[in-house]
């Protein structure tokens, strides 16, 4: 079992999962890695297919951890607490596997029926009862002002945030500071945020960009001041414990096909994903190394293509766009709310430059291409190729790799780049299509996605099912099976398919909203403001005011 973590720069070795999970990144500032990533035990062979995903998921996260951190009793009381149906997850099935085109052997994975409407809940509920876990068992019987207290900080352009404040809300010892760009995000993800009262939650809005806001975090990760009172620790997308549960529903979703009758553990299966910051794709490749059936991943980028074009031409390498031929989404889906440089699209979730947790991948490709002698050797190897390469990514703005790396990123591996137009024209013609998923498996428990058996996609589910298709094209069916990942409710991107679908006859606004959010917008909120010109003095002093303290103690 894996159960101990090293750093992807080389800097550290032999770490816990709680301290990867409560660290998020190590000191050298890498990412955590498992020093070996599992294998399936054989005893799994003839019956994890037809496991319910918790039971899968627990099985999954025993192969990451060990009994010695966290029991088997305690992991699978954590585990069916977070994926509690209906009073968390609305879909009997958390993340159901629904037919697109039976024809073409395509199925869509949803991971919107979460609290949020977004695949970040499947990861986020359970990183907040892990956070809590940790903190309660250390803090004991202790009263409470002896308690250490965890105080979880994060940037959002949208989704992170709310799904993170979902999955924090309530917690004991632990409280979440989100900090999001004043008036930039959609208006149902600033509805989602600050409509949660509970007493460890805090929504600042910043008088600036997204980048103000990140630079706001890594500023207060460095201020010796703030950590004498506060222990700080993040709640991004490159946390270890988000990547176990996106390692489940991929099993979960190849396990349903065989369910199902529609595969077997020797078919071909093609997983299409919506990539931004790399974290979905690189769980799927850690299910793919364990032995789940996957033939390979399907990289799907929007016009922020930087994944893309290091898979066709082996440089990863930003390419900043500024000024008015950045624009191109709408700001009412929170396309505005992006870092500096990046193009704004339909499908804002994935406009990035720099893809988080690609740095995994690469440390894994290192080692296996050119690390030589004993493991921990090709472990040191590894690291330091990694540090290269991040080192002029920063100095140079990119870096290259030798073919053999490209060949070998290419096993596993290929990609597609979609356009703003291409992610419009799927949502209409997937509305225009009588689609299984619209009539009989669609959307179990959450209301929006199906309309007079239409499917209505979101924009990041389209760029996915544009790459499905053309990959469809090079690996036709019966052959091969295709998974694309559906990334969240089409409510959230209201914008983009209203204009996908304003010449539809039949469609309206008022029939992508589920339940859930009719009233959102009348519901009691709470923020506070934050000038960026008060600089991290300022908001130290807010932090102290608002947010329980832990204090240090001089030693």
């Amino acid at each position: 079992m894996a159960t101990r973590y090293l750093s992807s720069r080389g800097g550290s070795y032999d770490c816990s999962f709680e301290s990867a999970v409560i660290q998020g990144l190590a000191q050298d500032g890498g990412l955590f890695l498992p020093q070996d990533i599992p294998t399936i035990p054989d005893e799994w062979s003839n019956d994890w297919y037809n496991w319910s995903f918790e039971k899968l998921a627990f099985q999954i996260f025993s192969l990451y951890i060990s009994t010695s951190e966290i029991p088997s009793k305690d992991l699978w009381e954590i585990i069916t607490k977070t994926y509690a149906v209906p009073t968390v997850f609305r879909s009997p099935q958390v993340t159901p596997l629904v037919t697109l085109d039976e024809e073409k052997q395509l199925y869509l994975l949803e991971l919107f029926h979460g609290p949020t409407f977004a695949f970040k809940d499947v990861a986020l509920q359970v990183l907040g009862n892990l956070f809590e876990y940790f903190l309660v068992r250390k803090n004991g019987n202790k009263p409470e002002a002896e308690r250490d207290h965890l105080t979880v900080v994060g940037a959002t352009s949208g989704d992170t945030g709310s799904a993170a404040i979902y999955g924090l809300r309530g917690k004991k010892d632990v409280s979440i500071v989100i900090m999001h760009p004043d008036g930039k995000i959609s208006p149902i993800q600033e509805a989602q945020m600050t409509s949660v009262l509970d007493k460890n939650v805090q929504n600042l809005a910043v008088s600036g960009t997204f980048d103000d806001c990140q630079d706001f975090v890594k500023a207060l990760f460095g201020d010796e001041e703030i950590k004498k009172t506060h222990q700080l620790a993040a709640v991004n997308s490159i946390n270890m414990a988000r990547i176990l549960a996106q390692i489940s529903y991929h099993a979960f979703s190849v396990g349903s096909l065989i369910r199902d009758g529609r595969i077997t553990s020797s078919s071909k299966v093609k997983v299409v994903i919506p990539s931004g910051n790399f974290g979905d794709a690189l769980a799927g490749y850690f299910a793919k190394r364990m032995g789940f059936p996957i033939s390979r991943l399907v990289i799907a980028t929007n016009e922020n293509d930087i994944l893309d074009r290091f898979w066709k031409t082996g440089y990863y390498e930003t390419k900043p766009i500024h000024g008015p031929q950045a624009n191109g989404g709408f700001s009412e889906d929170g396309a505005k709310a992006h870092s500096d440089g990046v193009q704004e699209t339909y499908s804002p979730a994935m406009d990035i430059l720099i893809s988080s947790n690609f740095e995994r991948l690469l440390w894994y490709l290192a080692f296996e291409v050119y690390g030589s002698g004993s493991v921990d050797e090709k472990r040191e190897i590894a690291g330091q190729k990694v540090k290269g390469w991040l080192s002029e990514l920063k100095s140079n703005g990119g870096f290259g790799v030798e073919q053999s790396f490209l060949s070998a990123a290419r096993t596993d591996f290929e990609s597609e780049r979609v356009s703003n137009q291409e992610t419009i024209d799927m949502i209409r013609k997937q509305y225009c299509s009588h689609t299984p998923a619209a009539n009989t498996d669609a959307s179990s428990g959450t209301t929006g996605t199906t309309h007079n058996g239409k499917y209505i996609l979101d924009p990041h589910s389209a760029v996915g099912v544009v790459a499905a298709q053309r990959s469809i094209e090079r690996a036709p069916p019966p052959e091969t099976h295709h998974i694309a990942l559906a990334t969240a409710h089409p409510a959230k991107f209201a914008a983009a398919v209203e204009k996908a679908l304003q010449a539809e006859e039949d469609f309206k606004f008022e029939d992508l909203l589920p339940e859930q959010f009719i009233g959102l917008d009348k519901l009691p909120r709470r923020k506070l403001l934050v000038k960026k010109e008060d600089g991290i003095e300022g908001l130290r002093e807010l932090i102290r005011k608002i947010v329980p303290r832990t204090e240090r103690k001089e030693r």
